[in-house]
């Protein structure tokens, strides 16, 4: 015990019960109606339901027959692995900081408790624009640019390879929630044209301190979509709706567990990932968000006199780069939030979904 840095300690009433509950009735949508070689084939109403039926009711789901190559991601989480069991000086040789935004870390935090993980951030374009500053009057934009290790030789290509593929599914279920919400199938396409879309591999080694430690603490994932996919180890935890239980998400094969934004209508799921005494963990999400000049607010076809907006409208890149910046030090305050944005006096009005616009 003595040998476990406290920073890792969670606050008793947030630390994990060892006994697991296990998730029943997780959504598993099957999507191999739109992997055929037919590029005019529409999804069925069936298929639509089902979306519509799974952000609403859990906020997350898995999907299977996505149309990303098996061997995709076994070359990816294969490479990932390699380079997690360098030494940790090896690794540190790309260690990411306030400048470079992008490449290995050790000493991330959520919610100020430090997680028990590592990790490597690659983004999908290479390079990424994105806002210089945070203060909100300052217009001018800044690169990132991926950082790329000597070992393994392999990594940047398998990485590569695998982000392409998975954005494509992420394009996929982007109409299908469009679909699933009454709009055109397309509506959502434009805010990524200058996509802030990155790829992170996580590690978590196995931990002598299971119910005091988390591998990443609960929150909220920010962006429009995540896509993650985990290896046979398990960890993740989700918050029931329904009563507020942690349940367990039970990896299922060469399946890709799907998380949505939040926004009310199709609300985001609070999760966090448990942590193995006995066997380390790998997990790769893919987050998929929008273009720096993006300002998120509702969707006009969405709100109404009788449904009126409970977000205010605020600039992605100006979020990101506060929430970026978080990284490299514990803060006093809780980390900015999609929820510091909300508009009280209407909490219970929106029967919506927020825009990127």
């Amino acid at each position: 015990m003595g040998e476990v840095d406290p920073a890792y300690f969670q606050q008793p009433e947030h630390r994990p019960k060892l006994e697991i509950v296990q998730a029943q009735g997780i959504p598993l949508i099957d999507l191999s109606e739109l992997t055929s070689n037919d590029p005019s084939q529409q999804p069925s109403e069936t298929l639509v339901e089902e979306i519509r039926n799974a952000c609403r009711d859990w906020g997350f789901f898995q999907v299977v027959n996505h149309g990303v190559p098996l061997e995709t991601r076994q070359r990816i989480m294969a490479a990932s692995k390699e380079f997690f069991a360098q030494p940790l000086d090896e690794k540190r040789k790309v260690r990411r900081d306030e400048k470079r935004v992008l490449g290995y870390y050790d000493t991330e935090h959520t919610k100020n408790v430090r997680d028990w993980k590592e990790v490597f951030d690659l983004t999908v374009e290479d390079p990424t624009f994105v806002t210089a500053s945070y203060h909100p009057d300052d217009q001018e934009v800044d690169e990132w640019h991926n950082q790329w290790p000597d070992f393994p030789p392999h990594l940047r290509g398998a990485c590569e390879e695998y982000a392409r593929a998975v954005e494509k599914l992420a394009f996929k279920l982007m109409e299908l929630i469009a679909l699933s919400l009454g709009l055109r199938a397309d509506r959502f396409e434009d805010f990524f044209k200058d996509q802030t879309s990155f790829v992170r591999l996580n590690h978590y080694p196995p931990c002598p301190v299971p119910h005091l430690a988390l591998g990443v603490g609960r929150h909220k994932d920010a962006g429009a979509l995540t896509v993650l996919a985990q290896d046979d180890v398990g960890g993740l935890e989700v918050k029931r709706k329904s009563d507020g239980q942690w349940v367990w998400a039970s990896p299922t094969p060469d399946a890709y567990i799907i998380n949505v934004w939040s926004n009310e209508a199709y609300e985001s799921v609070e999760h966090r990932v448990m942590v193995n005494s006995e066997r380390e963990r790998f997990s790769i999400p893919f987050f998929f968000n929008p273009s720096h000049y993006t300002v998120v607010e509702p969707l006009e076809e969405l709100v109404s006199n009788e449904s009126p907006a409970k977000y205010k409208a605020y600039n992605w890149g100006k979020f990101l780069l506060t929430r970026k910046a978080s990284n490299f030090k514990k803060l006093d305050v809780e980390n900015i939030q999609i929820s510091h944005f909300r508009v009280p006096e209407l909490a219970d009005a929106l029967e919506g979904a927020l825009k990127l616009n």
